[in-house]
């Protein structure tokens, strides 16, 4: 394995570590509303680098990651997706309230 395959390889790893992290976190509470705040968490807080990553896990099946994490990505912004007015105005308004 080549160096730049290594660090991609512990980049997507570390990318399932973390996803699997809030799944984990959301999976106490009743299901649907879990979900949603697993893709609420990631569509806030993740920058469009990190999604690309993450749905490059998604699209490959998933391998590693949670099953509330998988059920959310169908809710995660894809990083080509632009942002509404009202979605920036609502991520807005739920960091800094």
């Amino acid at each position: 394995m080549s160096h730049e395959d290594n660090h991609a390889a512990q980049g997507i790893a570390k990318i399932v570590r973390m996803a699997n992290q809030i799944g984990t976190f959301f999976e106490s509470k009743p299901h649907d509303e879990g979900v949603h705040g697993v893709a609420e968490h990631i569509n806030k807080f993740w920058e469009p680098r990190m999604r690309r990553h993450f749905f490059s896990v998604v699209d490959t099946g998933g391998e590693g990651l949670k099953q509330i994490v998988i059920e959310a990505a169908a809710s995660v912004r894809r990083p080509t997706e632009r942002v509404t007015a009202e979605q920036a105005a609502e991520a807005d308004a739920d960091v800094s309230g």
